[in-house]
């Protein structure tokens, strides 16, 4: 029996075909990945599933009823989680729990969770100021109240670090039953690899569904096979590179971080964090979620105060002059932070506008970027109702509107499509070749061997740097993610937590 049957469903949004006529099966009791491209229709289709969108044509049967008729009776079987967090940010930990055990209609013994979880720690803490791993494994055991037969995880691990990412994976494997059916849409091709069952999306249809051996005997074969089906990657030169008008300076670095430390009471989210960046580097700043990595990006730009310590941006001391350093910088915050109530060409008029660029001049440099990012067909789309992955392209748009010398990317490409992220990369390397100095963070670890230097951060503050290749050897580890959990493991073995 199968847990899921869709017959023909079509859905649209305006003129925007979502799902196109698509039919599709889903197994029980196995772990189905849905990967594709951004706007491809993974959350529409999710959605629809468990009935939070009707179809427009067609039919669907989950777990036996008609989500559209019959939400009542399904929703009190099934367990989701959103792409956005979709917890109350202003309770607790328990108070949220308690909230979902409510609606739920289920008991409200949370020990094993809180437990398994590793939240039990943190559960008077208001959600709002939990780490981004955190944040997901509460949504993870929200969704899990219940023991639910059918668990919908849209991009569960979206902006997590690869350990939290394994903790994420490990709580689903092992919490949930043989009958049970997950479905677990992610942008991690090696997450894809790992499932039962991978259904590949593309415009609104399917354009694979099997296990993911079957499309390829390896994880870099999947990999390659997936971007294939998705209509493949060629590299180009960077348009937006092309028209980057660099400007020139004789400062030796950039960027630089001298002896930053940030304290919240009694907590150290930086200690005495320091770094030099060249003109033309692009410098990675690595390390699990609540690291201090985005505290230190907040620093560097002049939106926190450090405690002590300074930050220096083409030479201008950011606490001395913030207003011309932050003129060097074009910033990409990890959270999306346009105006949803703006139109995609509002917002890219609106920032051009903000960084000085001539009026004259706004029209055709709006319509360049969007031409270069894919944007122009939303233009009149309001941008809180883009997928993430085209928040993800306007965001980048945005900061690099005014031609910055330094760009500053917290999380640039968290859940972009892996096609999509190769293309951010190609415009990275071509503008860091043109003497654009980068500090970036990111989660994907493959996009981490792009950086020239990296400073791996955990619990505030820097415990290796080096390149790429140098990490690796002193981790003795073939690859970046490898070396990631290695090095993290002997810091804590030091400080006798393992």
């Amino acid at each position: 029996m199968d847990t899921v049957v869709i017959n023909a469903v079509t859905k649209k949004f305006g003129q925007t075909v979502a799902l196109d006529a698509l039919s599709l099966t889903i197994p029980m009791g196995q772990m189905t990945g849905i990967v594709g491209a951004d706007a491809a229709g993974k959350t529409t289709l999710l959605r629809i599933i468990i009935g939070l969108l009707a179809a427009d044509t067609g039919s669907v049967a989950t777990l036996g009823l008609d989500p559209a008729t019959q939400k009542k009776e399904l929703t009190a079987r099934i367990g989701y989680m959103p792409q956005k967090f979709g917890l109350y940010e202003d309770l607790t930990v328990r108070e949220n729990l308690e909230f979902y055990a409510d609606l739920k209609e289920v008991a409200k013994d949370f020990s094993k969770l809180l437990d398994f979880t590793g939240l039990e720690p943190f559960q008077d803490r208001l959600a709002g100021k939990l780490s981004g791993g955190m944040k997901q494994k509460l949504g993870l055991a929200c969704a899990l109240l219940g023991d639910p037969e059918f668990l919908v995880l849209d991009e569960p691990s979206v902006g997590v670090d690869p350990i939290s990412r394994r903790d994420l994976m490990h709580l689903v494997k092992t919490t949930i039953t043989p009958k049970t059916t997950v479905v677990w849409s992610t942008a991690y091709l090696d997450e894809a690899n790992s499932f039962d069952n991978t259904i590949v999306m593309d415009q609104g249809k399917v354009i694979y569904n099997g296990s993911p051996s079957a499309l390829a005997a390896t994880s870099a074969a999947f990999e390659r096979e997936v971007i294939r089906l998705m209509g493949g990657y060629e590299e180009k030169p960077s348009q937006i590179a092309a028209h980057y008008v660099y400007r020139e300076s004789n400062v030796e670095y950039p960027v630089e971080a001298l002896d930053l430390l940030k304290m919240y009471g009694s907590f150290a989210a930086v200690k005495n964090n320091t770094f030099h960046i060249k003109r033309g580097e692009i410098f990675g700043l690595l390390g699990p979620n609540g690291a201090g990595k985005s505290t230190s990006f907040k620093m560097m730009c002049g939106l926190a105060r450090p405690t002590a310590g300074t930050a220096k941006i083409m030479g201008v001391d950011i606490k001395e002059n913030p207003t011309l350093a932050r003129s060097y910088l074009g910033y990409m915050a990890q959270k999306f932070s346009l105006y949803g109530n703006m139109s995609v060409r509002e917002n890219l008029e609106f920032f051009a506008g903000i960084y000085g660029i001539p009026f004259a001049e706004i029209k055709e440099r709006v319509d360049n970027i969007a031409a270069h990012f894919g944007l122009a067909v939303y233009f009149d789309q309001l941008s809180e109702q883009l997928p993430l992955g085209i928040k993800q392209r306007l965001s980048l748009a945005c900061a690099l509107i005014h031609n910055p010398p330094i760009l500053f990317l917290d999380e640039a490409t968290s859940g972009v499509d892996v096609v999509t992220r190769k293309e951010f990369w190609c415009h990275l390397r071509a503008l860091a070749e043109k003497g654009v100095t980068i500090l970036i963070t990111t989660h994907f670890m493959d996009e981490a061997e792009y950086c020239d230097n990296i400073s791996l951060f955990y619990k505030g503050e820097t415990i290796a740097i080096g390149t790429p290749a140098a990490l690796k050897q002193q981790a003795g580890a073939t690859t970046m993610e490898e070396a990631f959990i290695e090095l993290i493991n002997r810091k804590d073995a030091e400080s006798g937590l393992l």
